[in-house]
């Protein structure tokens, strides 16, 4: 791992007159994954959106390989190699699974063109075999496999996953974690946003910990797992 890729700093976000995030920071690595972990409410998915142009910030500074960010619209972002992966999925239900790839397709930086159907496919095998299944007849895992799928193939350089294991079978959550440990054997750049300290454990480098908008802890895997406090009072561990 060398240098920051993606530098997100003095987030502040508004839902109306509503403030959610107050000078909310971040970074990662190239090579890194970073969990981003707090309660349900906590900020995560707004700091998520808010990075990907999804929300505009009231203040602050989000920065992509030294550029910035903010007051782009989210399709610029995603062109600059900023892939996310939301919360609530978004496949389109009515394309086959192979169209919802299909349609993603891009090159990377650089030209990089790594991601293809037949890579995607090699790294989910339990996609193939659905690729002419319409998108709203897969189960929840299946379509968590093919939102992450659907962001690997526009070949991003840092990739976002808010809450990927939310709402899904234990089953399926082994698979998704096995899913992250490989795209972290290829040295994928990845901000992992959870709840689940315990799904992080093995496949983070470092955690920052969200709380009420705010960063109250940033460090290594192995300094959260050491800090009981944090633990107790923000992760309810």
């Amino acid at each position: 791992m060398s240098g920051e890729v993606l530098v997100a700093k003095g987030l502040e976000v508004f839902y109306g007159t509503s403030q959610v995030l107050f000078g909310m920071s971040l970074a990662v690595s190239r090579g890194e994954t970073l969990a981003l972990l707090g309660r349900n409410g906590a900020g995560k998915s707004t700091t998520m959106k808010a990075i990907i142009g999804l929300l505009p910030l009231r203040a602050g500074s989000v920065r992509f390989q030294g550029a910035e960010m903010r007051g782009l619209p989210p399709h610029r972002i995603a062109r600059a190699g900023i892939g996310f992966v939301p919360e609530d999925r978004q496949i389109f239900p009515d394309h086959t699974v192979e169209d919802n790839l299909a349609i993603a397709a891009k090159k990377g930086e650089g030209g990089r063109d790594y991601w293809n159907l037949r890579r995607v496919y090699d790294m989910l095998p339990l996609l193939e075999p659905l690729k002419d299944r319409l998108g709203g007849q897969l189960s929840g895992g299946e379509q968590q496999m093919l939102t992450v799928g659907r962001t690997l193939m526009g070949n991003p350089s840092v990739v976002l996953l808010d809450e990927p294991s939310e709402g899904l079978s234990p089953l399926m959550v082994r698979r998704v974690g096995e899913l992250i440990g490989k795209l972290r054997e290829l040295e994928s750049t990845i901000v992992l946003a959870e709840q689940n300290l315990h799904f992080c454990l093995g496949l983070a480098d470092r955690a920052v910990v969200i709380d009420r908008g705010r960063n109250v802890f940033e460090g290594t895997i192995g300094e959260l797992r050491a800090n009981a406090e944090v633990k107790q009072r923000y992760l309810s561990v």
